[in-house]
């Protein structure tokens, strides 16, 4: 997993609109870079709601939220408008970035292990420089954490 004073790995993904998102877009801004395992599960939607909650904060401190996992454009559409996210969610269907940052990996439910998502988040600098790692998060008080730390 990438970690803090990494470079950041650069992407382009499409949001829930069908727009291609990469790092560059966000020139001149932090990016809050998380990842999520499903659209529209009870830990997720605690996280992305937590975000929503402190967004316009973290607008303030000169950076911008976005939202990765292997969700279609429209499940990330229907996520969106059924909660009123303010910000990117961006589909990595492939999990192709996932992997890049070492946010995918083996888990465990049940005693089942399979591959998926590593609920994990990364604030990226303006120069491309990942400044904090948060390797694993817990939903309901992470993005109070991540505001914490862009101050």
């Amino acid at each position: 997993m990438l970690k803090a004073k990494d470079r950041a790995i650069n992407f382009i993904l499409n949001d829930a609109d069908g727009n291609e998102v990469s790092l560059d877009s966000f020139k001149g801004k932090k990016v809050v870079l998380y990842f999520y395992p499903k659209d529209n599960t009870p830990g997720c939607t605690i996280e992305a709601n937590g975000f929503k909650d402190v967004y316009d904060k973290i607008l303030d401190t000169g950076a911008v939220v976005v939202g990765v996992s292997p969700d279609g454009k429209d499940s990330h559409c229907k996520f969106r408008d059924r909660f009123s996210l303010p910000f990117h969610l961006v589909s990595d269907i492939d999990h192709s970035v996932a992997e890049a940052y070492g946010a995918w990996g083996e888990k465990s439910m049940f005693g089942k292990k399979y591959m998926g998502i590593i609920r994990s988040t990364f604030i990226i600098d303006r120069n491309k420089v990942i400044t904090h790692a948060f390797p694993k998060v817990s939903p309901k008080t992470h993005a109070k954490e991540i505001l914490e730390a862009l101050k």
